[in-house]
């Protein structure tokens, strides 16, 4: 009885998450350590159950920064980082690759000097230093630190005229021989690296800015969603492209639940305003129509949304022909509604000066409230009162034509004809 009653909370919980599905050991680890549930199912759950589990921040896609906040966990396959190793090690963080940097070099120096002592050392050059009639592999080579001395020079092709190999080691020449390839390789592979690694567009994307907030308010009698993006370089970034996503939980009809759903939120794809000359700062807008996400979606419905927009600006960099991409953000509380952007350009004597003091300011300007749903109602219901006249007319007309032939039985039988008239006297 007293396990019955311990376990029994765990029971009633995990009958609750499973959908009062019985047929589950709910004594099993399984069964009472759940798994996190879409928000579908929490909301589904008792409120002692579910307040725990919902309290909790907005968690971000992608930070403010650009840096996409996902960890790659219980990656099996990790042989594949080792395929691609250049990739690798351009992808490390800087004192990791100026390690490996040093110990390559380190390693192949100690390594071709051993086997340099050891040529020197079986042949007997060592016994002999100081004979002048024995000819040694490498002269002045008398230790093991000359050797690695002498394999650096070798691999650097820095020679000081002290060590030199002769010609009467035939072993000597061919060590010599792969030394110079194998450390053209390595010289090629990791200054190729390093010259990758500082020559990254990354830093180039530092200097793309975008604006802190989002607005939302009416541009040429749409309600539209915008946000505005500058260059801090007065070298500019060639075909730049901007494109944005809604990163939003999904259910389907299905019933199947799709934590991070991504919906492509249109910035001019079709009008080709996604490309951008970024001269000076620019304001990106969205268009809240009917095909986007944003349809039916209030002031007042807005912080209640669960919804992360991610905009992207790729580019290249002019200097360096390189692909730049600069990526940010914007939660619900980063969204403005009724709000637009001060303006940042003005014309001074021969040029136009961008102030980017007021980059990231905004200004309110009256806005409704109501979703662009349920403004295009409106509208339309506007437009309705017109449509009800002609029809009602239509009807009174078709009404006033029917009193009339109940009223004139006979006028209606001459109109018809003879024949009617022949009907009756044939009656008669």
């Amino acid at each position: 009885s007293t396990q019955a009653a311990l376990t029994e909370p765990y029971r009633l919980e995990a009958n609750v998450l499973e959908g009062d599905s019985m047929d589950q050991d709910v004594e099993s680890p399984v069964a009472i350590h759940q798994p996190k549930l879409p928000k579908q199912a929490r909301d589904d759950l008792p409120r002692h159950v579910s307040r725990d589990r919902t309290k909790r921040k907005i968690q971000r896609y992608v930070r403010k920064d650009g840096k996409c906040n996902v960890h790659h966990g219980n990656v099996r396959e990790t042989y594949r980082y080792l395929t691609d190793i250049f990739t690798t090690l351009v992808d490390l963080k800087w004192r990791f690759n100026l390690l490996i940097f040093v110990m390559v070099y380190t390693v192949t120096w100690l390594f071709f000097g051993m086997i340099w002592w050891l040529i020197a050392y079986i042949r007997g050059d060592m016994d002999h230093i100081e004979d002048p009639s024995w000819t040694p592999c490498v002269t002045n080579l008398n230790g093991f630190v000359s050797a690695f001395l002498f394999s650096i020079e070798t691999e650097t092709t820095i020679g000081y005229g002290y060590r030199v190999i002769t010609d009467k080691c035939p072993e000597g020449i061919i060590l010599l021989l792969i030394q110079s390839v194998l450390g053209s390789i390595v010289n090629a592979f990791m200054v190729g690296c390093m010259f990758v690694k500082i020559s990254q567009p990354k830093k180039r994307a530092e200097t793309l800015v975008f604006s802190t907030h989002a607005v939302i308010s009416m541009r040429d009698g749409k309600l539209c969603l915008m946000f505005r993006v500058g260059d801090l370089r007065n070298s500019h970034i060639v075909e730049a492209s901007i494109r944005a996503k809604l990163i939003k939980s999904k259910q389907t009809s299905e019933g199947e639940f799709i934590p991070l759903n991504q919906t492509d939120i249109n910035v001019g794809y079709y009008t080709g305003d996604d490309r951008l000359f970024l001269v000076s700062p620019l304001i990106i807008s969205h268009e809240i129509n009917q095909q986007s996400p944003f349809w039916e979606i209030s002031k007042a419905q807005l912080p209640k949304e669960e919804l992360e927009i991610v905009v992207i600006l790729e580019g290249m960099v002019e200097a360096t022909g390189m692909t730049c991409q600069a990526r940010s953000s914007y939660i619900t509380s980063e969204i403005l509604w009724g709000y637009r952007f001060t303006p940042v350009l003005t014309l001074e004597d021969g040029f136009y000066e961008v102030d980017y003091n007021s980059f990231h300011e905004t200004y309110e300007t009256s806005t409704p409230s109501l979703s662009a749903k349920e403004l295009a109602e409106l509208a339309s219901r506007a437009e309705l009162p017109l449509s009800w006249s002609v029809s009602s007319k239509l009807n009174q007309h078709a009404e006033l034509e029917t009193e009339e032939e109940e009223k004139n039985p006979e006028e209606q039988t001459e109109r018809n004809g003879d024949v009617a008239n022949l009907e009756n006297e044939s009656k008669v």
